[in-house]
């Protein structure tokens, strides 16, 4: 099937018809988990970054979940690779037995053109997760602070404590939950950095343009505004990435893990003004860690921007979905974090959110992780609509019944985002 027949294919889906009329797509998922298995081990785990690198099989001393558990708490997109994707990979793996120049430097060229960047100002890498302990690391220190949002990505204040750096963690706007700039700006006269995830993880929610525009305006000369927009492209925002463009102290982190469903895959990048990516440079230790991109990764990346479809109708998709799921929760009553732009939300279990996490998985339905800063809530991504039926059966079971003591007693495997290796 060619794309244009796969975009007409899937612009009909549905809430409940989407798994059934993709079968494509479903199929593409399916024949990925050896590839990405094998890609997976090619990066090792951040200095700092507190990645596990446990595999979903049982680890750490914790029990493997079952074969049928539904698994929406790692932020993955079940669509998997675009077939434009996997083609890709099929072809450049047939040149696997070379190292690789012809990939890694056409997927360069085509995230620079796509965003109109002049030559040095993106950096192509296994993943996300390496570049943004590079920006983090090369810019904060001992007498160079870190100011993040609180509740957001554990990477910052994990990236802090391994650079010896102050952490200063600002609360979340308590009406929009947006990051409180104002106030992030007041935590520390002087800081290396602020970390800003947009939208951010786990609220979903987004944090407007302007008030970016402001801190980036306001900011101490020689902090650097780092802008981690994993999830950017399930929201309608403007990026933040113009600000490279015009030489600003900004470092904007991107992925193929999330929307382009390529999370086993391994290919991110980094958009900073050469002189800032080139503070990477003296981050050496994790630099030797994380290698090269690999060059299946990067064929397969730089083909998934040249589908116009992708990801408009994988954003409807999530919206679509993400829509049905609030109705559930509002009909039932249940209270959530409103406004996600992200494929995930939070929900207020009126309890410690870890134990509805362990009954969840009694229902054989892995959600995801809880914050300290909102210790009643748990995080959900958006999976198929399938998934999200078998969600809302499973929760409402488990909120209308006590906490079930033989639950809390398994230490399931449950994975995140966080174990990506």
């Amino acid at each position: 099937m060619d794309l244009k027949n796969f975009a007409s294919a899937q612009q009909y889906f549905s809430r409940r018809s989407f798994m059934r009329s993709a079968g494509i797509a479903s199929a593409a998922a399916a024949a990925m988990p050896s590839f990405a298995k094998a890609m997976s081990l090619q990066q090792a785990a951040p200095a700092g970054a507190g990645m596990a690198g446990r595999q979903r099989g049982g680890g750490m001393g914790r029990a493997p979940m079952p074969a049928d558990t539904v698994i929406i708490s790692s932020n993955e997109n079940p669509l998997g690779p675009a077939p434009v994707a996997l083609e890709a990979i099929g072809t450049a793996a047939k040149k696997g037995g070379r190292y690789d120049r012809e990939y890694s430097s056409a997927m360069t060229k085509a995230i620079s053109d796509q965003f109109q960047l002049k030559p040095g100002y993106v950096r192509i890498y296994p993943g996300s997760g390496g570049p943004l302990d590079l920006a983090l690391y090369s810019n904060i220190g001992p007498d160079k602070p870190l100011v993040v949002g609180d509740p957001s990505y554990e990477q910052g204040f994990r990236a802090a404590a391994g650079a010896k750096a102050k952490c200063f963690m600002v609360p979340l706007d308590k009406t929009t939950y947006k990051f409180d700039v104002k106030a992030m700006l007041a935590a520390h006269p002087n800081p290396g950095a602020y970390y800003i995830v947009n939208p951010n993880n786990p609220t979903g929610t987004i944090t407007p343009k302007e008030d970016l525009l402001w801190l980036i305006k306001n900011k101490p000369a020689g902090s650097v505004v780092i802008i981690d927009e994993a999830y950017h492209h399930f929201s309608t925002q403007d990026s933040i990435i113009d600000q490279v463009a015009a030489d600003q102290d900004v470092i904007v982190l991107r992925t193929f893990s999330k929307i382009y469903g390529m999370a086993g895959v391994r290919a991110g990048f980094a958009f900073g003004r050469p002189d800032l990516l080139a503070r990477f440079e003296n981050v050496t230790q994790l630099n030797r860690q994380l290698g090269s991109i690999s060059l299946t990764s990067a064929a397969a990346a730089a083909a998934s921007l040249t589908d116009p479809n992708l990801v408009p109708l994988r954003r409807k998709i999530n919206a679509d979905t993400l829509a049905d799921t609030y109705a559930f929760l509002d009909k039932n009553g249940y209270k959530y974090v409103p406004g996600s732009q992200g494929n995930m939300f939070m929900v207020d279990v009126k309890r410690p959110g870890m134990e509805v996490q362990k009954m969840m998985m009694q229902e054989k339905v892995a959600i995801g992780r809880v914050w300290p800063a909102m210790p009643t809530y748990v995080r959900v991504t958006v999976g198929t609509p399938d998934e999200m039926k078998k969600f809302q059966t499973a929760f409402h079971k488990v909120m209308n019944e006590p906490t079930v003591a033989h639950a809390l007693n398994h230490d399931w495997d449950i994975p995140h985002e966080l174990d990506r290796a």
